[in-house]
């Protein structure tokens, strides 16, 4: 019986084997330090399923690293490891690789904190498979058409303005134009990571999207940051720009900020009576001091829009207390308090206007 068992066992690891290295197979992958915001960021498409579970791994102001070919995963964890003790792109590739006694099967491609890059493509890869390198990103593709499709990835990357995360999605797309994806396609992900970037700034993940199992991959991805988009961008970009203040970083600060009120302008005339889109505009021009008249116009229009909403009735409140009009905030802010006795931010934020109010000698 154990015999058997062992005899089934070796059948099934050697035909695992073998679908593995089958599916190694149409994968490529960009890498990225964003220059402005120090964000850390990789995108992949592949034939693999669920391959943001295995290519991607990224921690804010280490690196980006990513593992791909016949993929050693281990990669990810011990080339952090080695990124936060001060060594470089290429020190971390050629220790990870030294290391590896099956590395002639993998690729890894790295992205450092400083935004240098390296990569290794081993020779038992299957053709056509590389890698190019540009300042700041890296792109490695395995089974591919040619180099072809890596140069349309780096070139579309380098000449496309936006976002990182657009940048990388375009120059998806430019490798799946040029037949990048000649065995099929099943996944894609997206990782961005930034300092308190994540849900609440509770940690790095500024984006993380996977696409497991889908014909059209890049077109789900790109529905899925959109959706995306409107829960989470303008929340995060916030939160990110006071961090960028505490560092001192004003080219960043500056860029996210403009990236935000241009996101909400944008909303704003596609949906010029929707009072969610006019209060988020309303409460932004008001907090970041942009244009605190405007900012009291839309809280004003919000609310004709949705009467007696808490949310809306809290950004009036603050648009009037950031105009100087205190009575104002105060019996906004005393009606939402004696509504909702137990909210502690509306107690907090009565308090507050009327401490405003005090020294104000009004």
């Amino acid at each position: 019986m154990k015999r058997i068992i062992s005899i089934l066992l070796t059948a099934i690891t050697i035909n695992l084997h073998a679908q593995n290295q089958e599916q190694s197979n149409s994968t490529f992958t960009i890498v990225v330090r964003d220059s402005v915001t120090g964000d850390l960021a990789i995108a992949v498409q592949s034939r693999l399923l669920a391959v943001g579970a295995i290519v991607p791994y990224a921690i804010s102001n280490i690196g980006a690293i990513a593992t791909q070919g016949s993929a050693n995963t281990s990669y990810g964890a011990r080339g952090m490891d080695m990124l936060a003790s001060g060594l470089g792109a290429q020190e971390v590739v050629e220790a990870l690789v030294k290391s590896d006694s099956k590395a002639d099967q993998r690729q890894v491609g790295i992205v450092d904190s400083r935004g240098n890059a390296f990569a290794f493509s081993g020779y038992s890869c299957p053709a056509w498979s590389g890698h190019l390198t540009g300042r700041g990103y890296v792109v490695l593709g395995t089974q591919l058409t040619s180099e072809v499709v890596l140069k349309a990835m780096a070139r579309t990357f380098e000449v496309t303005s936006g976002d990182i995360y657009e940048r990388m999605i375009a120059a998806l797309i430019a490798a799946e134009n040029a037949e990048g994806d000649k065995l099929g396609r099943q996944s894609a992900a997206l990782l961005v990571v930034r300092d308190r970037g994540g849900y609440g700034g509770y940690n790095d993940r500024y984006i993380d999207l996977r696409v497991d199992d889908n014909p059209m991959p890049l077109v789900e991805l790109k529905r899925l940051i959109k959706l995306w988009e409107a829960s989470y961008l303008t929340e995060a970009r916030m939160r990110t720009v006071d961090t960028f203040d505490k560092q001192r970083n004003v080219s960043a600060s500056q860029t996210e900020m403009n990236r935000t009120v241009e996101d909400l302008y944008a909303e704003l005339r596609k949906k010029p009576d929707d009072p969610d889109v006019l209060k988020r505009v309303a409460w932004l021009l008001a907090t970041q001091e942009l244009d605190r008249v405007r900012a009291l116009e839309y809280a004003k229009r919000a609310s004709k829009l949705a009467p007696g909403r808490s949310d809306i009735l809290a950004t009036l409140a603050e648009c009037h207390y950031r105009l100087g009009n205190f009575d104002e905030a105060i019996a906004i802010m005393a009606e939402l308090a004696v509504k909702e006795p137990s909210n502690d931010e509306y107690w907090n934020q009565l308090q507050r206007y009327k401490e405003g109010k005090q020294k104000s000698g009004r």
